[in-house]
């Protein structure tokens, strides 16, 4: 079995006068948020052994927020940064960790999340998937190469509004 945690960077800054979009910095609601849903993967015990993420600002203070070990491999690149679901799903097939933490953008993020499951989390906010909201999904599967669209059983969906 192999287990997917889906992860929308938290709430970001529009008004900090960023040069890029790229790199936009959490607000302080996004902040708060990072740590709640790291406190929750703690106690939920979805500890990841892998985390992929966009190289975006947003994305990695969500990722130091989330205040996972130090350890833990983890790779920052620019190809998940506004990544499309297939350009997504293509990342997630090169994993090699058991339990895959991915940090992205929206339309991918909850593009990826509709597709990948077989039946969608009852939860009303999975359509929108709005800034932190955090799909675990599993797959029955030996390798992430055999990864695909339906195939992930949804286990837990949360927003930080949920926390």
């Amino acid at each position: 079995m192999k287990r997917l945690i889906l992860m929308r960077h938290a709430k970001s800054d529009w008004s900090a006068g960023a040069g890029s979009d790229h790199d936009r910095p959490l607000n302080a609601r996004g902040v708060a948020a990072a740590q709640a849903l790291g406190d929750w993967l703690r106690a939920q015990d979805l500890l990841p052994d892998q985390v992929l993420s966009s190289s975006s600002k947003r994305t990695g203070q969500t990722f130091i927020g989330l205040g996972l070990a130090d350890d833990t491999p983890t790779t920052f690149t620019r190809d998940l940064y506004l990544a499309t679901h297939n350009d997504l799903l293509a990342a997630l097939r090169q994993a090699t960790g058991n339990v895959v933490l991915m940090l992205g953008h929206n339309p991918g993020i909850s593009i990826t999340a509709a597709q990948l499951v077989s039946t969608p989390p009852d939860h009303p906010k999975f359509n929108q998937y709005p800034t932190g909201a955090t799909l675990v999904a599993d797959f029955e599967i030996d390798h992430w190469r055999d990864a695909d669209w339906g195939n992930a059983v949804a286990r837990h969906f949360v927003v930080p509004r949920d926390l």
